[in-house]
């Protein structure tokens, strides 16, 4: 079965993302063998979706608290991953987005340890975040997870849950463009001003120890994590995973749909325009200002961001540094969690 071009680019650089990040092989096998065209991606998705919500339900009916919590984080992903792209609906990206994030936040009490809605003042609004505390751990160091352009919130929950085991608290959130933001405010380069809006907040919480706060960005989040760290002192550790020294840098490079999301979420009105923002996120001129450790994580097979990215966040940077490349990953080595993720955490955990 030939299938659309769009169809087999997600299929060819994501596959590996979905399956790390909570959705079932074998779900995922039988949604895309399915799929011909890119306009049958959400509902493909969005069905199953549907299935694991309704297993939810009969876990809850019967007080399997445990089984529940584990079906609404499937329906959760489903729901995401049938959105994450499918800018070109905004009736279905919106319809997904609200599902994916009502899932989870059903979910939320659920989780060992569990977890709390929170929602975090950033100028004239409010974004939306869950933060959650390891167990028997007194006032712990918190990191702060942060999405990219297609993920969202709910999406970093099997990261967190590696933090989470070493001790450390999580706090996860859609800023501007992310998630359920996406559809109030639009992709900002000035990202460092967000990163500061959440460490403001961490002040006033008294179950974590806002002294230590540690970031951990994802894709187009390296870039949002550097520009924090570059501009906030109070960071203690910064993890950079996959990002842009410069997001316009490979424009032309970018996979199509990537370049068509951006465009929709940073307000573009066409790609030109889309381009010349994309190159306004930059860390030209701030990465020098990097000065706590950072970890920069890269896999040299990634098509999303090129590996020169990398290297220029790390010759860039100030501080202790480390740089961590695979030589099999693909975009966030999501081929390859096991290498990065446990590592990372407990780069994290020690310099926290």
């Amino acid at each position: 079965m030939l299938k659309d071009a769009r169809v087999q680019s997600a299929i060819n650089n994501w596959a590996p993302r979905f399956v790390a990040n909570g959705i079932d092989l074998n779900d995922f096998r039988k949604i895309t063998d399915k799929l011909e065209t890119w306009d049958q991606w959400f509902d493909g998705f969005y069905e199953m979706g549907i299935k694991h919500e309704e297993l939810a339900k009969s876990a809850l009916e019967q007080k399997r608290y445990r089984s529940a919590a584990t079906h609404l984080f499937q329906a959760s992903m489903n729901f995401h991953f049938g959105k994450y792209l499918f800018v070109h609906d905004r009736k279905k990206l919106v319809l997904g987005s609200e599902k994916a994030a009502s899932c989870y936040r059903q979910a939320m009490p659920l989780f060992s340890p569990l977890g709390t809605e929170i929602q975090i003042s950033f100028e004239k609004s409010l974004l939306p975040g869950y933060l959650r505390l390891p167990k028997e751990v007194v006032k712990p160091a918190v990191v702060i997870i942060v999405c990219g352009l297609d993920s969202t919130k709910e999406e970093m929950h099997n990261i967190a849950e590696v933090l989470l085991d070493r001790g450390l608290a999580t706090v996860v959130f859609d800023g501007p463009g992310q998630g359920e933001t996406e559809f109030t405010q639009n992709i900002r380069a000035d990202y460092e001003k967000v990163i500061t809006a959440v460490i403001d907040f961490l002040e006033t919480t008294v179950e974590v120890n806002a002294s230590r706060v540690g970031l951990m960005g994802v894709s187009l989040g390296g870039y949002y994590v550097c520009r924090g760290a570059a501009a906030d002192k109070r960071i203690k550790a910064v993890v950079e995973l996959a990002g842009p020294f410069c997001f316009g840098a490979h424009w032309q490079d970018e996979p199509p749909l990537t370049r068509q999301a951006f465009q929709v979420r940073s307000g573009a009105k066409d790609d030109a325009e889309a381009e010349i923002l994309a190159k306004k996120l930059t860390l030209e001129g701030m990465a020098s200002n990097i000065k706590c450790p950072l970890l920069v994580v890269h896999g040299k097979l990634d098509r999303v961001i090129a590996l020169d990215e990398a290297y220029k966040i790390y010759e860039q940077a100030s501080g202790p540094k480390e740089l961590l490349l695979l030589d099999e990953g693909n975009h966030v080595c999501n081929n390859l969690p096991y290498m990065y993720r446990p590592y990372a955490s407990d780069w994290l955990a020690n310099k926290l």
